[in-house]
């Protein structure tokens, strides 16, 4: 395990390294992973894996969920997804719920401030997401998932950002 040293600030975890100038490498901190698999399960293991190797590089990290059963099954993916790793979180049910810690599972919008990584698994894209310091969108090859990505695509490009796209199911 790497550890989480509070000197470190931010990381490439979700997606291609990052520069802080100018518009294209803004748009290099927004990432849409579209998964080869077609179930909400491997979603999840795939959002908790960028949430791990973001909090190993020093990121405060925040998943954004719909539900309290994803909510869960998120939890126990963190506490599970390797003998050797541990990743301090806790789920978040409301804005008036502080989340004290470095991995938050919320549900409820994230405030662009509070988090340097934002993984969005939820229906609605915060309308504040250009915003966000690194943002990563994460589907799974389900028709209703894939038409909510677009939807979600379409809005942070009517935002100004043109999001790295890292389709599994090309490589197939």
């Amino acid at each position: 395990m790497n550890g989480n040293p509070a000197t470190q600030t931010g990381s490439d975890a979700a997606g291609a390294s990052r520069q802080a100038t100018g518009q294209e490498d803004k748009n290099q901190r927004y990432w849409f992973h579209i998964l080869l698999q077609d179930t909400p399960t491997a979603r999840n293991l795939h959002a908790t894996k960028l949430v791990n190797k973001a909090w190993e590089q020093g990121d405060r990290v925040c998943i954004v969920c719909d539900t309290q059963q994803q909510a869960e099954e998120l939890d126990d993916l963190l506490w599970n997804i390797s003998p050797d790793a541990f990743i301090p979180h806790s789920i978040a049910k409301d804005s008036t719920t502080t989340c004290s810690d470095p991995v938050g599972i919320l549900l409820y919008p994230p405030a662009p401030e509070d988090w340097d990584t934002v993984i969005i698994l939820s229906a609605a894209l915060p309308a504040n997401a250009d915003r966000f310091k690194r943002l990563a969108l994460v589907a799974h090859n389900d028709p209703n998932v894939l038409n909510q990505a677009r939807a979600h695509f379409r809005q942070l490009r009517a935002l100004g950002v043109e999001a790295q796209v890292y389709d599994q199911r090309s490589r197939s």
